[in-house]
């Protein structure tokens, strides 16, 4: 019998180190041995892909915040199925960069659709999928937009465009989430030094893991 695989998400806020971290601690497990995959929200399959390059153009300044979380969900749901579960079900351990917690952050909070409404939406698509462990970059806006704006490299997309305030929302709720789902999230400071981040979040994914 397979042995069952282990849902991980990222999250932070913009400019957090999500991506970085994810890949140094992805790179660390398979180093180790252990069978780990990597993948992101919205994307990590040709369809979500497809609406990420839609939800995060920057010329689609008209989108309508529903639009907006619809699309998040849809991609999901999407990448859910054809991706993750399977992966799962193989006994991979599946670190993704971002899921649930960001459409109740950044819709749910920050757009004003409210998070309960957003909670909803997507227990639709990813029925009873939620992450064994999430792992939370703590950041403040400010620094957070600081290094992205220093960050030649990176992609800019539309919610870089938001104003600081849009941004202080959504922080406000991730610490809102973190006391909400206290079993789930681990907070993780990421004004660290960048392998100090590194190895904290590997520690903790190893305890999840020795669960």
């Amino acid at each position: 019998m397979t042995e069952k695989g282990v849902f991980i998400t990222f999250e932070g806020c913009e400019g957090a180190g999500k991506t970085t971290v994810l890949e140094h601690v992805y790179a660390s497990l398979k180093e180790d041995g252990r069978k780990v995959m990597k993948t992101r929200e919205p994307g990590g399959i040709d369809i979500a892909e497809k609406i990420r390059s839609i939800i995060l153009d920057p010329e689609h300044t008209m989108m309508e915040r529903r639009t907006e979380a619809l699309l998040y969900a849809a991609a999901r749901r999407q990448h859910l199925v054809e991706k993750v579960i399977p992966a799962l079900k193989n006994g991979y351990i599946v670190l993704c960069d971002r899921f649930i917690d960001s459409s109740l952050a950044y819709q749910g909070a920050a757009r004003g659709i409210g998070m309960e409404e957003v909670l909803s939406m997507n227990q639709f698509a990813i029925e009873d999928h939620f992450p064994d462990a999430t792992i939370y970059l703590d950041i403040t806006p400010d620094q957070g937009l600081t290094r992205i704006r220093d960050n030649k490299k990176r992609e800019f997309n539309r919610l870089d465009q938001e104003a600081i305030n849009f941004h202080k929302e959504v922080y406000e709720a991730y610490q809102t989430l973190l006391e909400r789902f206290p079993d789930r999230i681990h907070k993780i400071e990421a004004d660290m030094p960048v392998e100090d981040v590194v190895q904290e979040t590997k520690n903790h994914i190893l305890s999840v893991l020795n669960r």
